[in-house]
């Protein structure tokens, strides 16, 4: 075999950044993007359930997970077009996002600063559309380069394609079709930096950048991400659990009429306000709470993490036990961020 390899009943406990145990029936390493052609058309593989995997750092597995697993080990990252004013960058699946971000950076091409440190790969990146102090990675992407299973095909997908929204898209609405190979980005030499998120000013003057360069805002918001948010290599996490809330801009002004300290953003329409889950979170004193080896982190409230010994299983009934408590003291429903895979998340409804 030639761009792949594939392992039986392979353990999956290294793949997550829960580092919660589970097992594929077959996983499949893939070296080149040509070989999904081969690896796809073998039987039991063309319409049988499949799971792409890239760094497991937005995945909750709960049980044993059938099919097959696929993971994608393409990594290079290089310049397509370069102009004065902007470039396109591709940036194969396998790469990992942080790895991306610095190499930008280091090509003094700007956009991605504000999403240093996010745990993950490029692949995976359109999928949930990351974003972070202001910035959506949707915003940069010109072309996401997908192998399609409904057609069996290589294809090409503008941003217009890719149906982006709040930690949403067409390859997360659609996950048993699309298989991220690659991701093309236009990213701009000038651009005024986005540094009004709160917090990134008081640690920029910190550091006495002034005026701040790309660079320096990328080290101010890895700072302040170190400090808020538990290190997976440390301890197992993956990241904010829940989605901030989006509710109608009366509701939400009646919930921070009500709630004195409520944080509210914007949501992209004027019709809609986002609110803050990990206050929401906090305060109903669920920040450090622990069942088990399943926590509310005691750094940031929108993390759960595994102390060691959790299962998928415990860390989802952690989650359930949360959002009912918001549910019953604020009325707003929450909704995990991470794909859970092995059970169903069951909505707890205001």
């Amino acid at each position: 075999m030639s761009g792949y390899r594939l392992l039986e009943n392979a353990s999956l406990e290294g793949r997550n950044t829960f580092r919660v145990g589970a097992r594929a029936n077959l996983l499949a390493d893939v070296y080149h993007a040509d070989a999904l052609v081969e690896l796809l058309a073998y039987p039991g593989l063309q319409n049988g359930p499949l799971l792409l995997l890239g760094a497991g750092s937005n995945i909750l597995f709960v049980d044993e997970v059938p099919g097959v697993v696929l993971s994608l080990a393409m990594h290079d990252i290089r310049i397509l077009v370069d102009h004065d004013h902007h470039a396109i960058v591709r940036a194969e699946a396998g790469a990992m996002w942080n790895d991306l971000v610095h190499w930008t950076l280091g090509h003094r091409l700007l956009g991605l600063e504000n999403l240093v440190l996010i745990p993950g790969t490029v692949g995976a990146a359109p999928i949930q559309n990351i974003g972070a102090y202001g910035v959506e990675v949707g915003e940069f992407i010109e072309v996401v380069e997908a192998f399609d299973r409904s057609a069996h095909r290589a294809c090409r997908l503008n941003r217009s394609d890719c149906g982006f929204g709040y930690r949403d898209s067409v390859f997360k609405r659609e996950p048993d079709r699309w298989i991220i190979t690659a991701v093309e980005f236009r990213l701009p030499r000038q651009r005024e930096l986005m540094i009004g998120y709160a917090g990134v000013p008081e640690e920029l003057a910190a550091m006495g950048a002034d005026p701040p360069r790309a660079a320096q805002v990328a080290e101010a918001i890895a700072r302040l991400r170190s400090r808020k948010l538990p290190n997976p290599v440390v301890l197992g996490n993956a990241g904010s659990f829940f989605k901030n809330p989006i509710l109608t801009s009366t509701d939400a002004q009646a919930l921070a009429e009500r709630w004195a300290g409520l944080p509210v953003f914007a949501a992209g329409d004027d019709a809609l306000r986002k609110v803050s889950a990990a206050w929401l979170i906090e305060q109903c004193g669920l920040k450090g709470y622990r069942s088990g080896d399943a926590a509310v982190s005691e750094q940031h409230a929108l993390v759960l993490v595994n102390h060691g010994r959790a299962s998928g299983r415990n860390v989802l009934e952690l989650a359930q036990h949360v959002a009912r408590c918001v549910v019953e003291r604020f009325g707003v429903a929450l909704e995990p961020e991470p794909r859970i895979v092995g059970a169903v998340w069951q909505p707890v409804l205001a």
